[in-house]
């Protein structure tokens, strides 16, 4: 059985590896890995009230299974804050389990219960296999993400 709840102070050591699977599929490992600082201040920013930064974690039987950082954010285009779901992961043990989906539908109730008009985020062009389940889920808006790092 999986549950998914917050994040505690306690969870950090299992956490990690999840956090740093994350970043490795995104290309952030070795050479390429995000300095230290970032992962203390991200870890830090859950434990702060002022963050608008959340982080829920699945777990099943004593291990963490996953990880679901998110954030509430303005918008021109409402009244109410807006849901960006920034970083999902699940251990390669747990993928095809529901984890992920269960991780997705616990960000959305925590949305609804801030007044929250929408959930959304992006993933890479190439994740396919979580793109099956994002399709499952919600709806693709057709926008695409610019950026240019400063």
């Amino acid at each position: 059985m999986v549950s998914i709840r917050s994040v505690t102070s306690q969870d950090f050591d299992q956490w990690l590896p999840l956090w740093e699977g994350y970043n490795a599929f995104y290309g952030r490992s070795g050479a390429t890995a995000l300095p230290i600082a970032i992962t203390q201040m991200t870890w830090a920013r859950f434990f702060d009230a002022y963050e608008p930064v959340h982080a829920l974690v699945a777990e099943g039987e004593g291990q963490l299974l996953g990880l679901a950082h998110y954030l509430f954010h303005r918008s021109t285009t409402t009244i109410e804050p807006t849901c960006y779901l920034q970083d999902l992961f699940t251990s390669e043990l747990s993928r095809g389990k529901g984890v992920g989906k269960a991780l997705i539908e616990a960000v959305y109730d925590r949305a609804k219960s801030a007044g929250s008009a929408r959930v959304y985020w992006q993933t890479h062009e190439t994740n396919l296999t979580a793109m099956r389940l994002y399709d499952s889920v919600a709806e693709r808006s057709g926008f695409v993400v610019y950026r240019k790092v400063l």
